[in-house]
């Protein structure tokens, strides 16, 4: 297995484990642990892509991380707003 396979089974794992516990009603959409997985794992994945030069899903990837960036930035300002 080579170093992208490695990162790229991480990060879809990590996906994958997001959107299994999110079904499963154990994780809430804007909760942080749903948020970093989906941020990380998708980081994970869009890196491996583009170690191996396949550029649509590096978009994709890239498109799902920014998306989970969002999510927690709107998190963490909403959490710094009642602070």
């Amino acid at each position: 297995m080579s170093t992208s396979d490695v990162i790229a089974t991480i990060g879809v794992a990590m996906l994958l484990l997001a959107f299994l516990l999110n079904q499963r009603g154990r994780l809430a959409e804007d909760s942080l642990a749903y948020l970093l997985l989906n941020f990380i794992g998708a980081s994970l994945a869009g890196f491996a892509a583009w170690l191996a030069g396949v550029i649509p899903f590096v978009v994709l990837e890239g498109v799902w991380a920014l998306v989970a960036a969002y999510g927690l930035a709107r998190r963490w300002r909403v959490a710094g707003a009642r602070t």
